[in-house]
């Protein structure tokens, strides 16, 4: 029997003898980016999702247990891309018995006749997002009985972000009695379709300027805050570690490869808390605010509005917030471009190993500025950085990368909402996961490998007959031992702030703003490189090294020679 559309919940359905029972333990959802399939299942289950990956893959997906079915939040589908995560995603499709289809209410013809195909012969329902967005008239409702009474499925309307106990119940049961999906072609139309007006992100000019405003300040500001709570708290931890340190250092396990590992200029117990109060509170709240922006809907706007920009370098407006990304932390940057279409991924991981500096960068260019007195040429070594990564993605990315064909693949404007606290979490929370258990054990272990080439005296060895390659920069032979060690770890930039085996010859501003340059460029950390073999291939991260550390070279001698003959 056909439910009433009066008012929620309201199932359509069912026409025809049912399929057998849906109580399989796993239900895959699927559906177009940004219809509100994670807000939807957060809402429907009351659970906390797990982090899973999918079948043979390293790619992470959210799962949500409840009523002893697993729900698989699959990535956004965009069909006329080649990503790999669509590409999983339609794997993980074909592999399934049941599917949860999400479609938006507003732009409801459109997103069943890209997914149905997809789904055609699999056992399923449909859930109808954005539901409070549509007006509510006699022919709407008559519309989606129709649709339902054609197509013999469930379907559910809703609203992901306010579902009751009514709603919750008609989801589940409509599953435990579903359908096979009809091919859409077979299916009536709607009629309707809803999107919000125009507003100031598609305004020529003017909407790229306060796009590209709004995804800096995030930045910004996380950086600021973060720098100004680890000013705070570093002297605390390293005088809470100072008596270990102490004792490591001691007669006792002096020269020893235990106190260099663990105590030694680049030990774990030296340098090592650093990443905690350093980088860890920038990628807390950088991903804390990008989650706001992805949660709110404020991220496709920004999208679109940036993208007319990003294509001449070969990317895509969505790319921007992936390089953005880029500044917590370089590892879950990279691992986010899955979402890529694949002539752009190259190019948008070249920009966040070239451009992207981290949060474990970016205060130790402060720092290093600051210690000589010259705090505003932090300034200048962005915009710098900024102009050469323009040059270097310009340079090297594939034509067809830049194509004017290439457009964006997002169908229609979204709506903008409040995002709420949770919903927040739920977008940074993979973020975190990946900066503490995926690049957190890689730090460990190249801090552990650096130490020992130190005890080994390899590194100083390098360091002192690389020397003299630097008067090419115009910079002392000293310099080298920070440059290798930031192409290692990018805090080593702090060895120019002198002493011990580092630099301690004073710098002039161009020779500190060139010697911080090159090294935060030369080469991506240890960590950045293994991540991108990973997800890439060891090839493509060999040649992107060798690329870079061309282009670094060749923008460096540019400054340098450019302010020498400028007087600077």
């Amino acid at each position: 029997m056909l439910a009433a559309f009066n008012e929620l919940p309201e199932v359509a359905g069912k026409n025809g003898d049912s399929m057998r029972s849906a109580q399989g333990s796993t239900v895959v959802v699927i559906g177009k980016e940004s219809v509100g399939k994670s807000q939807l299942l957060a809402s429907l289950t009351g659970c906390a999702a797990s982090v899973g990956n999918f079948r043979g893959t390293t790619v992470s997906c959210d799962c949500y247990q409840c009523r002893g079915k697993t729900f698989v939040d699959t990535p956004g589908i965009v069909r006329q891309s080649d990503s790999e995560t669509t590409r999983l995603a339609l794997d993980r499709l074909q592999a399934s018995e049941v599917v949860l289809l999400v479609a938006q209410a507003t732009h409801l013809d459109d997103d069943l006749a890209e997914m149905l195909p997809l789904a055609a012969g699999k056992r399923g329902i449909v859930a109808v997002t954005f539901w409070d967005k549509v007006r509510q008239t006699s022919q709407v409702h008559e519309g989606l009985a129709l649709l339902s009474r054609r197509s013999g499925l469930s379907i559910v309307p809703l609203d992901a972000r306010a579902i009751d106990r009514g709603v919750r119940e008609a989801v589940f049961a409509a599953l435990e009695d579903s359908q096979a999906f009809p091919p859409s072609g077979t299916l009536p139309r709607v009629g309707w379709r809803v999107e919000p007006r125009a507003g100031i992100f598609e305004i020529p000019i003017i909407g790229t300027i306060v796009a590209a405003a709004l995804l800096l300040i995030p930045a910004i500001l996380a950086i600021t805050t973060a720098n100004w709570f680890a000013g705070i708290t570093d002297a605390v931890v390293r005088s809470f570690l100072a008596p270990l340190v102490q004792w490591l250092n001691s007669s006792s396990v002096e020269g020893s490869l235990a106190r260099a590992i663990l105590a030694g200029d680049f030990g774990l117990f030296t340098m090592g808390p650093a990443l905690f109060v350093w980088a860890a509170p920038t990628v807390l709240l950088y991903s804390a605010m990008l989650g706001a922006y992805k949660a709110s809907g404020l991220i496709d706007r920004l999208d679109v509005a940036l993208h007319p920009v990003a294509r001449p370098l070969g990317l895509a407006g969505r790319d921007i917030i992936r390089v953005l990304m880029g500044f917590g932390c370089n590892v879950p940057a990279v691992i986010s471009t899955r979402s890529c279409s694949n002539c752009s991924r190259g190019t948008c991981i070249s920009a966040i190993a070239f451009g992207s500096a981290c949060s474990y960068q970016l205060p130790a260019v402060l720092a290093v500025f600051s210690a000589i007195g010259q705090p505003q040429l932090t300034f200048a070594y962005l915009g710098y950085l900024f102009l050469t990564t323009c040059l270097y993605l310009r340079i090297f990315s594939p034509a067809v990368a830049r194509s004017p064909l290439n457009q964006l693949l997002l169908s229609h404007r979204t709506f903008l909402s409040w995002p709420a606290p949770s919903s927040i979490w739920r977008e940074m929370r993979l973020t975190i996961y990946q900066f503490f258990f995926r690049a957190m054990p890689i730090f460990v272990l190249i801090s552990m490998a650096t130490s020992i080439l130190v005890w080994l005296n390899v590194l100083p060895w390098l360091a002192e007959n690389l020397g003299h390659l630097l008067a090419a920069f115009r910079l002392p032979g000293e310099a080298s031992l920070p440059i290798i060690m930031a192409s290692l770890r990018k805090d080593g930039i702090l060895l120019f702030l002198g002493g011990g085996s580092s630099a301690s010859t004073p710098l002039t501003p161009l020779q500190a703003l060139a010697g911080v340059y090159l090294a935060s460029t030369l080469l991506p950390c240890l960590v950045t490189v293994w991540t991108i073999a990973r997800e890439q291939s060891g090839k493509f991260a060999a040649w992107l090294v060798i690329r870079q550390a061309i282009a670094a070279c060749t923008f460096t001698l540019v400054l340098v020679w450019a302010g020498y003959l400028l007087g600077w």
